[in-house]
């Protein structure tokens, strides 16, 4: 085999919004924030989320909905 010709590998952090914290190996050296992970995705948590996004069809039935009844 070739030597040195692998990456260094670095002890990183992944920092979730929740603030939990993952340790991880890494080619990177720098930490990584994240959205969710295992213990704030509604997915293992069986809790749902409020999402306000309304869309195009939302708002074109709050727009026109009196002509609709």
């Amino acid at each position: 085999m070739k030597k040195n010709i692998h990456p260094n590998i670095f002890n990183i952090d992944v920092i979730c919004s929740c603030n939990n914290i993952i340790k991880i190996k890494s080619t990177s050296n720098s930490n990584i924030n994240i959205d969710t992970c295992n213990l704030c995705h509604p997915f293992y948590t069986n809790k749902n989320r409020i999402i306000y996004n309304i869309g195009k069809i939302g708002k074109f039935n709050n727009k026109f909905k009196d002509f609709f009844e």
